[in-house]
């Protein structure tokens, strides 16, 4: 009962539209007058009928543009998967690219000193307070012996220090416990170059009286037979005369960037290759 009442109206419309429909299937198939009633009735059954027929072609509207947007959406994750997919040959072909252009810049190393070399690349670091070694991927069955020279673009970094038969380890330039012959490219002034970590070099042991300034080249000298003579260090970044000691204080700049290093020379002998 309490259905009855509260759809009460409901139901009332519904029932008429329903007599309606019989009415008027009733009269076109057996009637042929135009009576008042089914005047009355055609007109009332009008807006019905434009609701219904509006309603129809909605649903069906939103229908079909529910199946475009599937659609669509499954076609928006194909393209973005082979974009996805197009970036990363990309990104393959740049890391090519440049690792092409640091191979290239080692074998121009090679051909500029002509020695015998080992090439290896860079497998970890070592970076305590005062240390800075890394580890390569060549050891003695590849030929290599503690103390042989290390290069990378354009010069000298370093020198080994441990090797194993697969790995070895790299004492650095700027490392505090590294030192080196070396001399001034432009007058030949030689004194000594120590590593001083995050600082870079210090050229030591250079008096007052000698003309060394901003921008000279240093290489090594050759002295100790360790390192060949001539190799590139680095440039001169400050020379502080105003210290109380009887040497100046200069601080020259390496060539290598150390922090980028990844593929590195090894110099296996002093003897110039074969041509």
């Amino acid at each position: 009962m309490f259905f009855l009442r509260k759809y009460k109206t409901i139901i009332f419309v519904a029932a008429l539209l329903v007599v309606a429909l019989i009415m008027i299937s009733y009269n076109l198939k057996y009637g042929t007058d135009q009576s008042f009633s089914r005047k009355i009735v055609l007109e009332a059954m009008a807006p019905v009928q434009k609701v219904l027929n509006y309603s129809i072609t909605g649903v069906k509207d939103n229908w079909l543009r529910y199946i475009s947007l599937v659609g669509m959406e499954a076609e928006n994750k194909n393209l973005k998967k082979q974009i996805n997919e197009l970036k990363a040959v990309l990104l393959s072909y740049q890391e090519g690219y440049q690792e092409a252009q640091r191979l290239k810049k080692l074998l121009s190393l090679s051909n500029d000193y002509n020695y015998q070399f080992i090439s290896a690349r860079v497998i970890g670091r070592e970076q305590a307070a005062l240390s800075r070694i890394i580890l390569i991927n060549k050891g003695s069955t590849d030929g290599l012996k503690a103390g042989m020279p290390v290069l990378a673009p354009p010069g000298l970094i370093g020198r080994l220090v441990d090797v194993s038969w697969h790995v070895s380890r790299v004492l650095l330039f700027i490392d505090e416990n590294s030192n080196i012959d070396a001399i001034v490219q432009r007058n030949r002034t030689q004194g000594i170059i120590s590593g001083a970590g995050s600082r870079g070099l210090i050229f030591k042991y250079i008096s007052k009286t000698q003309d060394v300034k901003e921008g000279d080249v240093i290489i090594s000298s050759g002295m100790g037979g360790v390192f060949p003579k001539g190799m590139l260090i680095g440039q001169v970044s400050h020379v502080d005369r105003q210290d109380g000691g009887l040497f100046l204080k200069i601080t020259v700049a390496p060539y290598t960037d150390f922090s980028k290093l990844e593929e590195i020379l090894i110099l296996s002998s002093d003897e110039t290759k074969i041509k």
